[in-house]
């Protein structure tokens, strides 16, 4: 039983939290913005969720790493568009690229764990190579790489993060 106390309980919701905020930060780029809570709660626990992945027991190299720390990478050089280049220039694609694709690989992993613990979804594909667990990824895929295309191309008149007299990185509104 899901228990929200244990480690994987932590892990499940800042996933799950991370995938909420996903949606108005993707949203946001798609209009060409940033909504600055949102961007910071989803950086943040995409983050977290993908370094508490590597604290799970385990023997060997497994894809959940490999998706892991690709994540890791994504949403590292998303955070470092926006707060150490200040979207300046390429910056601001690099910053909608690797923050859609770090939405990704929230909703894939979701989608493989829906596949495995839904058992309706699970009697579809037992053992996740079946037809149906490979159509709904993708047409997830297929979804994304348009979304992410779509949000580099609009997300390019934003005005970069400005620096305040009190020394702390704020996103103009």
């Amino acid at each position: 039983m899901f228990n929200p106390l244990s480690f994987v309980g932590f892990h499940t919701w800042l996933s799950l939290i991370a995938i909420v905020a996903g949606f108005p930060v993707a949203a946001g780029l798609l209009r060409g913005h940033i909504s600055p809570r949102w961007t910071g709660i989803f950086l943040s626990t995409a983050f977290a969720t993908s370094a508490t992945g590597f604290g799970f027991p385990f023997n060997g190299l497994l894809p959940s790493h490999i998706i892991g720390a690709v994540a890791l990478v994504l949403v590292v050089a998303a955070g470092f568009a926006l707060y150490a280049r200040m979207l300046e220039g390429r910056w601001r694609g690099v910053y909608a690229v690797t923050a859609m694709l770090s939405f990704y690989l929230l909703l894939f992993v979701l989608l493989a764990q829906l596949f495995q613990k839904v058992p309706a979804l699970h009697a579809l594909a037992p053992t996740g190579s079946e037809p149906p667990f490979a159509i709904a990824e993708g047409l997830l895929l297929a979804a994304f790489l348009g979304l992410t295309w779509l949000a580099a191309k609009r997300f390019t008149t934003y005005r970069p993060v400005t620096y305040r007299q009190q020394n702390r990185y704020i996103l103009p509104l």
